[in-house]
């Protein structure tokens, strides 16, 4: 059975750490909760994930998402076990991974000890590492008295947001790797192998074929004149990052990738699940409407549709609401758009945004499921293409030297 080390929190706060043996993780939850503790940290023994995060963090102090993420759901966990403020964020501070954590912990335990509000404490350390979603919502969660259930509610959208993220990423890696790979094997026949060939056919000082004449020409240019290929891909990298880094450019290249084939697609609908999966998480929350959009358009990741969020909040100051605008918009999907409407006809408007996000960020990871099935036998193709372009050519120069017909 496999062995858990645990951190857990009982109602006077008080920490204890243990080993457990369990099915799974939510066995050892059940056992910890049945005698009456709260779980803070649950990890298989000696997870290698683990291990790495704590090492990352105590050589480098930076707080990644995951660090935000195990505050945030740490804190809800100590909080809901009826702990006050303060005496969760002591916990905290121990707990902490990271001597940056450990900093920012104690100034919010300052800022509590000293009159402010956690939104209040929180917002010093905006937007990093608290991002202003996560500000809005713990001031909302204040104000209505529903703290812990605000926190608990934070920590389940930055963990689907996360495992969102990793999921996509996941899926990249593989062709990533693949073209590295390639590249690299066909930079290395370029410029140590071919070279060897080119000194043979020249001592031999016979006419050579078209391609193997082609394939000498690319050899020696790129030995002879490598630092310029290296110098335009870096003004290219720098022209880009200057266009992206404008406005009107930005806008300009947000709008070609959703007009891009398949791809357009998955960045659209990615889109849509982050705007219903944010605004319908703040409305739950209590935050209002006008605030909620603002948050959303401020983490929206494509300028046409954090466009189209501004018009929507027109329409909301208006009192037109959250649909027409939206349809009119024409930049969110029709689905949407209509699941939408259903949601505000029926008052049910968070309920439907959230299974909204749910439904397509599951046709998202379909869709780059079905991309990488495209995109993986197209780089494998050009690269085989590429390198038996190199061998047919070094082979017709050998069989024409030798006399061999082929």
């Amino acid at each position: 059975m496999p062995t858990f080390t645990y951190r857990a929190a009982d109602r006077r706060g008080q920490t204890i750490e243990g080993v457990m043996e369990a099915a799974d993780a939510r066995g050892v939850v059940e056992r910890l909760q049945r005698d009456a503790f709260f779980p803070i940290k649950i990890a298989p023994q000696g997870d290698r994930a683990s291990l790495l995060q704590s090492w990352r963090a105590l050589g480098r102090g930076r707080i990644g998402r995951r660090d935000v993420l195990t505050f945030v759901h740490q804190l809800a966990t100590l909080v809901e076990a009826g702990l006050p403020l303060d005496r969760a964020l002591v916990i905290l501070e121990d707990l902490a991974s990271s001597p940056r954590l450990r900093a920012i912990t104690t100034d919010l335990l300052k800022g509590i000890r000293g009159g402010s509000s956690l939104a209040e404490a929180m917002a010093k350390h905006q937007p990093r590492p608290f991002s202003r979603l996560a500000v809005n919502m713990v001031r909302a969660g204040e104000k209505g008295g529903v703290l812990e259930a605000t926190l608990k509610r934070l920590a389940e959208l930055l963990e689907e947001t996360q495992e969102f993220k990793e999921t996509l990423v996941s899926a990249l890696i593989y062709p990533i790797l693949l073209t590295a790979a390639g590249s690299a094997a066909v930079v290395f026949l370029l410029t140590f192998v071919i070279p060897r060939f080119v000194e043979i056919f020249k001592d031999l000082g016979q006419a050579l074929p078209l391609p193997t004449q082609i394939l000498m020409s690319v050899s020696g240019a790129i030995q002879q004149y490598w630092w310029l290929f290296a110098a335009a891909v870096l003004v290219i990298v720098l022209i880009v990052r200057v266009v992206l880094g404008s406005d009107s450019g930005r806008w300009q290249w947000d709008r070609l990738a959703l007009r891009m084939p398949l791809l357009g697609e998955v960045v659209l609908k990615t889109e849509t699940a982050r705007f219903a999966r944010i605004l319908g998480t703040l409305l739950k929350s209590g935050v209002p409407v006008l605030t909620a959009l603002g948050v959303v358009r401020e983490l929206s990741g494509n300028q046409v549709l954090g466009r189209a969020i501004d018009r929507v909040a027109d329409g909301v100051r208006r009192g037109a609401g959250i649909t027409t605008p939206l349809k009119e918009s024409q930049a969110f999907p029709v689905m949407a758009v209509h699941i939408i409407r259903v949601g505000e006809e029926t008052g049910r408007l968070e309920e439907m945004l959230l299974k909204l996000a749910s439904d397509l960020e599951s046709e998202v990871r379909r869709l780059v499921k079905r991309l990488m099935g495209l995109l993986e036998p197209t780089i494998i193709l050009i690269m085989g293409l590429i390198v038996g372009f190199i061998v047919v050519a070094l082979l017709m120069a050998i069989f024409s030297i030798t006399e061999v017909q082929i």
